[in-house]
């Protein structure tokens, strides 16, 4: 529920403590301004200034998708399993439309890096999943 996703030829992924921590029972907390949207701002902000100038990358543009880390090294790590799922080609073992055809699934997405996180701890956790990948 907490991300932002761009459309692009090659996709950056973000992690970024948009929230603080939540209290039990739920993960995320009020909205973190200068250490969570200043950084997802800058982000945008240079993925706007690289695709605006065609000098940079011609013919190719970047994407992103930024995930909300809520401050929270396991809701981070959750988080982190979206962007492998999205690298994963779809299995063809199953599921049919009501009409009997085969479902439509998006081709694996294009993740070149990711940017983030803030704390060192997610930040650890997060790296020894997707350096699998």
């Amino acid at each position: 529920p907490h991300a932002i996703r761009l459309e692009g030829d090659l996709t950056l992924g973000g992690l970024f403590p948009v929230h603080s921590r939540g209290p039990p029972g739920t993960p995320c907390g009020p909205i973190k301004k200068e250490k969570g949207v200043h950084r997802l701002e800058a982000m945008l902000y240079a993925l706007d200034r690289v695709n605006g100038d065609p000098q940079l990358l011609p013919n190719l543009t970047l994407g992103a998708r930024i995930l909300d880390t809520c401050s929270r090294d396991t809701y981070a790590l959750e988080q982190a399993l979206g962007f492998v799922r999205r690298l994963l080609p779809a299995e063809d073992g199953g599921g049919r439309c009501p009409d009997g055809s085969p479902p439509q699934r998006d081709p694996p997405e294009r993740l070149v890096g990711v940017i983030g996180a803030s704390a060192s701890s997610v930040s650890i956790m997060v790296a020894n999943v997707l350096r699998l990948f």
